[in-house]
């Protein structure tokens, strides 16, 4: 594959003076604005042969599908991946023309010009200001960030000992030769919610853990280049990297993982004289969340802990109130990415990894089930009514299941988000619905001595509508995410009528008419979390005082998603969750607050969460008891 790269995008590491060239762009001088691309160049480059690379992926693709509907001819299964492992890309390109070859060579050349934006200009820009490394950094990151690599040596599990079976290639290969065998790997107990016998899969550590997901596809790599610039290296940044699958509490008991972060905030205030700044990502910001609970235990850190060490929270795209297509996931194995493939793409997939199959697995993860939504109909609507519905909507999203067809105890009507969460569990098995009432709560507390109560159960510590942030008066929280993205807000179900499958309902896929897009229907959000779950707490919530009662100072800056349409993770200004850690103003803000200047940050509202936030129906004993 090496020479197959070599032949269509060149030599590899673009080290070739033409490359570096169309790469970078001269660092901007003080004082001047951070322009990653020049407005001229880049619509050269989106301009330039559109009629070329038209034909060419027409000829490609055509040439492509000639090849696989050989490749399967005379096959009763329409995709088995497993025949792909050993196909020979290298001897399909002998066969094409050197032009397209050529062309296919030009064109990713421009694309790399528009899209690979200087990965250091915005820390440059801000270090000819006079910014640098002033607090340590910490990074959790969040659910798909983090790779997992087993370090088992039992005879099933030697083959993939420190091979990543979550986050690298390694997990492709083992997904398609060896189905069974990864699935092992990558569940569960169900009823321990640990390591099954004979397995062991650790969350990898340090940077390389969580700055590519898979080779090419960059989570956390950009905000550390920038980083670097300012005189951050593993002295003073660290990534406390989890295993995701993981409920908190298993993430102490199995890992040590609070303790070990405890003690590494610790020794970088004691090392650099600094308190820390700690940069969270969607779930990440839930786990950080539960660490403030938990540190400030008295049998940990205890009261004031958080006030001494941490200077600020860098709360980035967090799933708060959790993520609503977190639900359909556990129900049913679906969600909106699931529902809309074409037809051909959704008997692929239900070939080699079923719904059922998808189900299973999501449910033997207790981890990602603590983003199940959180806060019920107050937050999320009723059978008539949501905080968000537009005037223009004929749907409400307070009904967050709907049946076209309620003839059946398994399509029982409409369900409002507390409805649905009590079908998720009726109709899962025993252990999961342990599982997720183990560890966690998704309700409200409506007052104050409910509140502090929840400080001393641990199942309340993830949601936000029921414990409070630390008492730090000194504490700073800062809300960035992404908006303006169309997000799953509510779904269609039916039930299932498959004799194969072991679930009751799936998504109506056949509905598409108005807001349904095939059973799907879509609102704000970042493409993933719903506003109000990234944005009502920071709005709102941490402004009333029995969720912030020392007073901690919350700053919200939105960013609308501006994609780039000619890079495939939207360019410098983009809003979807996972690509908006490559933002650069995104980049800019974790830079100015982990050196020191977040004060001078703006406040910057452009979604209507605000008002949204005034619609939810949670309130103070006393209204006017707000956070100042």
């Amino acid at each position: 594959m090496s020479t197959l790269r070599r032949r269509i995008m060149g030599p590899s590491g673009d080290s070739t003076p033409e490359s570096s060239e169309l790469s970078r762009d001269p660092s901007p001088a003080k004082g001047e604005p951070v322009t990653l691309i020049s407005d001229a160049r880049l619509k050269e480059l989106k301009s330039k042969r559109s009629k070329r690379r038209q034909g060419l992926i027409f000829g490609l693709g055509g040439l492509f599908g000639l090849v696989i509907a050989a490749f399967f001819a005379n096959r009763h299964d329409v995709i088995r991946l497993e025949g792909l492992v050993d196909f020979n890309l290298e001897a399909l390109l002998d066969v094409i023309p050197a032009g397209i070859i050529n062309d296919a060579k030009d064109i990713t050349r421009n694309e790399r010009a528009a899209v690979n934006y200087d990965s250091f200009s915005v820390g440059l820009h801000l270090q000819s200001q006079g910014v640098r490394a002033l607090h340590p950094v910490v990074m959790v990151p969040g659910v798909i960030s983090t790779g997992l690599e087993s370090w088992g040596t039992e005879e099933a599990s030697r083959q993939y000992f420190r091979k990543r079976l979550w986050g690298s290639w390694s997990m492709m290969r083992a997904l398609v030769v060896d189905k069974k065998g990864w699935k092992r790997h990558i569940k569960l107990d169900p009823i321990t919610g640990l390591d099954p016998p004979g397995v062991k899969l650790r969350a990898a550590q340090g940077f390389d853990a969580a700055d590519f997901f898979i080779t090419g596809y960059w989570i956390w790599s950009k905000i550390l280049e920038n980083l670097a610039t300012l005189g951050y290296d593993p002295t003073n940044a660290f990534t406390a990297a989890y295993d995701w699958r993981l409920s908190c509490a298993n993430l102490e008991h199995r890992d040590h993982y609070f303790s070990r972060l405890k003690s590494h905030i610790e020794l970088a205030l004691q090392t650099s004289g600094q308190k820390v700044t700690l940069v969270s990502h969607s779930m990440g910001s839930q786990v950080l969340f539960y660490f403030f609970h938990w540190v400030e235990a008295p049998a940990q850190g205890g009261p004031g802990w958080v006030d001494k060490y941490v200077d600020s929270w860098i709360n980035v795209s967090g799933c708060m109130l959790g993520a609503l297509k977190g639900l359909p996931a556990v129900l049913s194995g679906e969600m909106k990415d699931t529902a809309q493939l074409n037809a051909f793409a959704v008997y692929g997939l239900e070939k080699f990894l079923g719904k059922d199959e998808r189900c299973e697995i999501f449910r033997a993860m207790p981890g990602p089930s603590m983003m199940l939504p959180k806060g019920g109909n107050a937050v999320w609507g009723n059978q008539t009514w949501a905080p968000d519905d537009q005037p223009e909507q004929d749907l409400s999203y307070g009904t967050f299941i709907n049946f076209k067809e309620s003839n059946s105890t398994q399509s029982p009507g409409n369900l409002t988000i507390e409805d649905s969460f009590s079908y998720l569990l009726e109709h899962s098995e025993s252990w999961y619905k342990d599982q997720v009432l183990d560890n966690y709560s998704h309700g409200v507390a409506h007052t104050t001595e409910e509140v502090e109560a929840n400080e001393h159960d641990h199942r309340k510590w993830i949601n936000p509508l029921e414990s409070r942030l630390p008492l730090a008066p000194s504490l700073k929280v800062y809300c960035f995410y992404g908006m303006g993205k169309p997000t799953e807000r509510s779904y269609f179900y039916r039930e299932d009528l498959d004799p194969l499958s072991t679930l009751n309902v799936t998504i109506d896929t056949s509905l598409t008419r108005g807001s349904i897009d095939h059973g799907v229907v879509m609102g704000e959000g970042d493409g993933t979390v719903s506003l109000l779950s990234t944005g009502y707490m920071c709005a709102k919530g941490w402004h009333l005082k029995r969720f912030n009662p020392a007073g901690v100072k919350i700053k919200v800056f939105e960013m609308p998603h501006e994609p780039d349409r000619f890079s495939p993770r939207g360019g410098p200004n983009t809003g979807d969750h996972v690509d908006i850690l490559g933002r650069s103003s995104l980049n800019d803000l974790i830079l100015r607050v982990a050196g020191g200047k977040g004060d001078q940050i703006e406040e910057n509202y452009v979604s209507n969460i605000r008002e949204y936030s005034e619609n939810v129906k949670i309130y103070e004993e006393d209204d006017t008891a707000k956070v100042k």
